[in-house]
């Protein structure tokens, strides 16, 4: 990878870790009754077309977004590792090209919220219309099953430290090592357990519950985390993902990329 795709994909991380910045901190001011609200994504990229120069902020972060979407890309076709000839390969491959369509269609939500033709918005009716076709229970539990992968490959990067894979360690000061460690291991873990609550809430809906809330991604289980456990519980696992932040911003700086 040449210094012009190495700065496009680190542009990418720091867009990345913006989004689960303003994710976080919305989130955990609604819950210790400090303003903000329980939000995802789409709510992130509403918060930011309401700054002052929003507009400005919001293109820059599709672009950001773009080259994230770019680096996950680029990293499934030209990453060293398995082939996707191999089991393990064709799902970590995978996952890169997932992880780029979605940061890909985030920043094309983005986009167009900056042209004035769409909002942070919009999941819910998509997954009520899989639910309408004959098949719509399969992919929805699909869906789930790979969402639960996603959020139990968190787990593990967060207290195995294979997150410290993906950072420049050599280059790091004493106090980023630190806030590298408690970042990944804090992030990684409120990561993992934000997606095993919603592959939960997906397969409710697969048996029918329309009422759980799963086409709203984190805001749903946000609102879980708040009815089940407290509104406390789920402002700690929203500052884990401002942990989550702290990281990417980290990693954006010193990437290890062995592309």
């Amino acid at each position: 990878m040449d210094k012009k795709k190495k700065k496009i994909a680190r542009f990418g991380m720091f867009s990345k870790g913006a989004v689960y910045a303003i994710i976080g901190i919305l989130t955990a001011l609604a819950a210790f009754n400090l303003g903000g609200s329980k939000s995802g994504s789409g709510n992130a990229l509403e918060f930011l077309s309401g700054q002052p120069f929003g507009e400005v902020l919001l293109a820059v972060l599709a672009l950001g977004l773009f080259a994230y979407a770019f680096y996950r890309i680029y990293e499934a076709i030209n990453g060293p590792g398995d082939s996707w000839s191999e089991g393990k390969g064709f799902v970590k491959r995978s996952g890169y090209i997932i992880s780029g369509i979605f940061y890909g269609s985030l920043g094309f939500t983005a986009a167009k919220m900056v042209l004035g033709s769409g909002s942070g918005s919009g999941n819910g009716s998509m997954v009520s219309s899989i639910m309408s076709k004959p098949y719509g229970p399969y992919l929805i539990d699909f869906v789930a099953l790979c969402i639960a992968g996603k959020g139990i490959f968190q787990l593990y990067k967060a207290y195995s430290g294979k997150f410290r894979e993906d950072v420049e360690e050599s280059d790091l000061n004493e106090k980023e090592r630190e806030a590298l460690i408690k970042g990944g291991k804090v992030g990684f873990t409120a990561r993992g357990i934000v997606s095993l609550i919603v592959a939960f809430l997906f397969f409710k809906v697969a048996l029918g519950d329309s009422g759980s809330g799963s086409g709203k991604g984190k805001v749903a289980a946000f609102e879980f985390l708040q009815n089940t456990f407290g509104a406390t519980v789920m402002g700690i696992v929203a500052l884990g993902l401002v942990a989550y932040a702290v990281y990417m911003f980290i990693q954006a700086k010193y990437p290890q990329m062995r592309l």
